[in-house]
């Protein structure tokens, strides 16, 4: 099991790494945010811990992009910043877990037994209505037996919609789920996106999975 840490700072570095061996984890490093996001889309790791404060991409823009290449590794993100504005844009950025500096080793530890037990377990769902299945383990969706090719955003609209089959789902709460809490549309941004994925999950099948709720939202039902 290969931990990643992305950390300018060296004595960090050091100590972090010294940590986890001990812990019998093996372990990569990267000093800034393009190398990290360039060894995380290049390499299979276990995990990521990646700094919010780097020199040449911040954490929460490698995180951003390691989302959007479908990279679905788990990540706990480091900061000194106490601003629960931070914690939330790492989190709608696609971090697992967020930690404070300073911090204790033991408090790290814990969070990533944390991070790879709930990881372990939502990757063994496949979520399955009609003829859809949506395997998180591989994040592949198919339908009668056929690939269907998503974007990061069409996915996480289906995942919400199939993680609450037959439950109107509001456009506020898809927004929330897809976009983040506070994000205002401009363009009309989620209905474009559901027409997208109608177009590749219906098509012009006769008997259509993706329903509009008319002054409420959208809902997935056979």
């Amino acid at each position: 099991m290969t931990i990643l840490i992305i950390e300018d700072e060296e004595k960090l570095v050091k100590i972090l790494e010294a940590g986890l061996k001990e812990e019998r984890y093996a372990v990569d490093t990267a000093l800034d945010g393009e190398q990290g996001l360039k060894k995380a889309l290049s390499n299979e790791y276990s995990l990521i811990i990646l700094d919010i404060m780097l020199p040449k991409k911040d954490g929460f823009a490698v995180c951003k992009e390691l989302r959007d290449h479908q990279i679905q590794t788990p990540i706990i993100m480091l900061t000194a910043r106490e601003r629960v504005e931070d914690r939330v844009t790492g989190l709608n950025a696609g971090a697992d877990d967020y930690i404070m500096k300073p911090f204790g080793l033991e408090e790290l530890f814990a969070r990533i037994r944390a991070v790879l037990r709930r990881r372990k377990t939502a990757d063994s769902d496949i979520w399955k209505i009609a003829d859809i299945i949506m395997d998180k383990n591989k994040h592949e969706v198919t339908r009668a037996g056929v690939s269907v090719p998503l974007t990061p955003k069409e996915y996480r609209i289906l995942d919400t919609l199939m993680t609450n089959k037959g439950q109107a789902i509001t456009k506020r709460r898809l927004i929330d789920e897809v976009w983040g809490p506070g994000f205002k549309e401009s363009n009309n941004e989620l209905n474009v996106h559901v027409a997208y994925l109608r177009r590749k999950i219906d098509g012009e099948r006769a008997q259509p999975l993706i329903h509009t709720v008319r002054g409420v939202g959208y809902l997935l039902k056979e």
